[in-house]
């Protein structure tokens, strides 16, 4: 009698769902063909680089094109690596970008939780002139930058290539917008306590704030990961070239191989693409808490 009733309710249940229209079925195909589209359409120039990387140099200009490499040529790979010391240079940009990063997550949520839970005089003004220099295009300052780093003899150094890239205006904003929407009683608890703002700040600001640091994280590193202008500015040896400086190379003066060009690209963006599986989880979320509000 139980089973009979069970299946009963089932059938009850399915029974009062209602039924997709037509017209709601038209529509969510379109949405889904829509996202379809701009999903290829964003995919098909990486997997038109990695199809380059692995063809022959003359079938790259082969009419008409073709997607799937034929013959299939994975050793330009290793023809990249014996001509250019492409893991010098994918190391460095490894280092410049982690440095580069954990500073800017540092430096900007720090001044994020002063913007947020400190009150002294020209607070706002002085926030507003910090964004302000978001309107300020870096290949403005790239002279003077580079005039400083001559006079403190740091020309051609890791140093030159991550302290310009300390501080960012956007971070600020980004993890200030977040620290906003946080619950202002775990802190005062803290307080009544007797924590310090220290304390505070890395034991419940940050943990709290995680999904908006690991998205600020991974925006910062893909900005340092794929900067050209400064690394190109302010070294000029092999040993310090990041991998978006020691890739232009590759091109040649009178030819060059794009074959051999797209395999160090595509091995330029699969850090990006790792980093990024890594932290998807947390930017959404991220972003969520950071939503402009107050």
């Amino acid at each position: 009698m139980a089973s009979v009733a069970t299946r009963t309710s089932r059938a009850a249940i399915v029974v009062s769902r209602p039924r997709r229209s037509t017209a709601w079925l038209l529509r969510r195909a379109a949405i889904y063909a829509l996202l379809l589209v701009g999903a290829v359409t964003t995919l098909f120039p990486f997997l038109w680089m990695v199809s380059t990387s692995l063809k022959p140099d003359l079938a790259v200009f082969q009419t008409p094109p073709q997607l799937i490499p034929k013959p299939f040529q994975p050793e330009n790979y290793r023809n990249v690596a014996s001509i250019f010391p492409i893991w010098r240079f994918l190391l460095n940009s490894c280092v410049v970008a982690i440095l580069s990063t954990v500073l800017q997550v540092g430096t900007s949520a720090m001044a994020a939780y002063g913007f947020t839970r400190f009150t002294f005089p020209g607070r706002n003004a002085l926030f507003v002139l910090y964004l302000a220099t978001m309107m300020v295009p870096f290949q403005v300052i790239v002279v003077p930058l580079f005039i400083e780093m001559r006079y403190l003899h740091l020309v051609n150094t890791y140093p030159a290539l991550v302290l310009p890239m300390i501080a960012s205006a956007f971070g600020t904003f980004l993890l200030r917008q977040a620290i906003m929407q946080l619950p202002r009683e775990l802190e005062e608890a803290a307080f009544v306590d007797g924590a310090g703002h220290l304390t505070v700040f890395f034991k419940i600001v940050l943990p709290l704030a995680k999904p908006t640091l690991v998205t600020f994280g991974v925006l910062s590193f893909m900005s340092s990961w794929n900067s050209f202008l400064w690394p190109f500015v302010v070294t000029n040896s092999t040993k310090l070239m990041t991998l978006p400086v020691g890739l232009a190379n590759l091109q040649g003066q009178h030819l060059t191989q794009w074959n051999l060009v797209m395999a160090g690209t595509t091995i330029s963006v699969l850090p990006i693409i790792l980093v990024y599986l890594a932290a998807q989880r947390h930017i959404v979320q991220g972003f969520v808490m950071s939503g402009v509000k107050g």
